[in-house]
């Protein structure tokens, strides 16, 4: 009865470890791929000959290098606004930037903006998020006071999430900024 008993157990788990193994998938043939095979030579489509189904009677805006959208965000269309070292006033020289953004909300009613703040790495992760808020901050209140409606801004501070660690004075200097960044739900 111990010997058939456990010839069962045997059978039961070789039987659990067959029904776990899956079979390899099976590679298509590179001939039958669009790039078709990387052998060099053999009349192979290169990438920019690859074919798309993409419809060139589109209505779909053409956006600029640098511009990126998602189906609820744009960034990049309108310019950041930098700041000093460790100063949350929008600077007279960055208002035309904000004065841009104004009347691109006028233009698109439908849509309003993020204004996210960013740090460059130098201070804490705390400090940071609360400069970061203040120039969000600061700039949301120029907005309204050229006449854009605060139910059309958000605030949201980065801190120095997104800044490059021990960088260059340029590069810190680009680190010190509020994106822009619309919101088209």
């Amino acid at each position: 009865m111990k010997l058939a008993s456990k010839s069962l157990c045997l059978a039961a788990a070789a039987a659990a470890l067959m029904a776990g193994c899956a079979k390899k998938p099976v590679r298509p043939n590179p001939s039958e791929t669009a790039l078709g095979p990387q052998t060099g030579g053999t009349g192979a489509l290169t990438p920019t000959e690859i074919p798309t189904t993409a419809d060139q009677s589109s209505t779909l805006e053409s956006r600029g290098p640098g511009v990126i959208e998602t189906a609820d965000t744009i960034r990049g269309l309108l310019q950041p606004v930098y700041f000093e070292f460790d100063r949350d006033n929008v600077k007279t020289e960055e208002r035309v930037k904000l004065q841009a953004a104004k009347d691109y909300l006028d233009k698109n009613p439908a849509q309003r903006l993020l204004l996210e703040g960013h740090c460059d790495w130098r201070g804490t992760a705390e400090y940071n998020l609360g400069l970061g808020d203040r120039r969000a901050s600061r700039t949301k209140k120029y907005l309204m006071s050229i006449g854009v409606p605060a139910d059309k801004l958000e605030t949201l501070s980065k801190g120095s999430e997104e800044a490059k660690k021990n960088a260059d004075a340029a590069t810190m200097a680009t680190d010190r900024r509020v994106d822009l960044v619309i919101l088209k739900k």
